[in-house]
């Protein structure tokens, strides 16, 4: 099965209540005012943001559609190119590449959201890239978490640092990091436990791993992921809000994406924050966290080749 496949069963959800939703409001052969707001607001509500709907609004109001073609297609290839210019700056291939020094990646995000199993999927793409990997489990808080670091450190060749549960999440990390830099290491993945955004011990705690990494390389974290799911609606807009406030964050992966047929929400945060995305999360199995690409999402997203 080919990435694009991937990307259209995943998306499956979402393109199925989009054109079905744009079906029901266009049932004339012609885009009058007030259809077009009627898209506007199916937009939003489909957690495409406000600012992006309004700008697919405009640009659908400024075209020329042709009355005797399909009209849904014609509008789902407008939003497929506003997908592509909006995304296509935000793919960061070069995140999985062999580097040339030690980089180490802190994982962040909320209770659920996949952390663990996603460090293990990035893990199996780096070691295909010829990288040498570490784990570092800092989520010390559950015993379940070092297991299931294990487990995936075990299945994708990995080498991992851990310590008993209760341990200090921030001494894990660096211990990981020192290892990794005596023993030439390309990439450190560092698992954090899951925290809500609004805790602010926690948040703290996730503060002090990154400060403490730097005793041991000033330029660390090299990366700051956060794990965002898909099924959490308006709500991981805010998740990115509080993260990127703690520690700058440099790249997003989303999850669950095969669950939901909310995937808009993506577009709402690469219209906000402009981050990097890094992969998507279209399943359970080991091989199900592809690279993000801007056309092959926006392909999925509107089923328009």
């Amino acid at each position: 099965m080919g990435i694009f496949d991937k990307f259209k069963i995943g998306f499956k959800k979402s393109a199925s209540a989009l054109t079905s939703g744009l079906k029901e409001i266009i049932i004339k052969k012609e885009i009058d005012d007030k259809n077009l707001n009627k898209i506007e607001e199916f937009l939003i509500e489909s957690d495409v943001g406000v600012e992006a709907a309004s700008e697919i609004k405009e640009i659908i109001s400024g075209k020329k559609i042709d009355p005797n073609k399909d009209l849904t297609t014609e509008i789902n290839l407008i939003l497929k190119e506003y997908i592509i210019n909006l995304m296509r700056p935000l793919e960061n291939d070069s995140f999985f590449e062999k580097k040339q020094k030690l980089n180490a990646t802190l994982i962040s995000g909320v209770n659920g959201v996949g952390k663990t199993t996603t460090i293990g999927k990035i893990g199996k793409i780096l070691k295909t890239n010829g990288n040498k990997v570490m784990f570092a489990a800092s989520d010390t808080f559950r015993a379940a978490a070092i297991e299931q670091l294990e487990n995936w450190a075990n299945k994708v060749d990995a080498q991992i640092i851990k310590s008993s549960q209760g341990s200090d999440p921030a001494s894990v990390a660096y211990k990981a990091i020192d290892e990794a830099i005596k023993n030439d290491f390309d990439q450190v993945l560092i698992d954090t436990a899951g925290r809500l955004q609004n805790k602010k011990n926690l948040m703290e705690e996730y503060r002090k791993i990154a400060n403490v990494t730097k005793k041991i390389d000033q330029d660390a974290p090299h990366d700051i992921i956060l794990v965002l799911d898909a099924t959490s609606g308006q709500n991981v807009i805010n998740q990115v809000e509080e993260f990127n406030k703690i520690i700058p964050l440099t790249g997003l992966i989303m999850t669950k994406l095969d669950g939901t047929a909310k995937g808009g929400i993506l577009l709402a945060i690469a219209k906000k924050y402009k981050l990097p995305i890094i992969a998507l999360g279209l399943g359970e199995k080991e091989d199900d966290l592809q690279l993000f690409s801007a056309e092959k999402f926006a392909e999925a997203f509107t089923q328009v080749n």
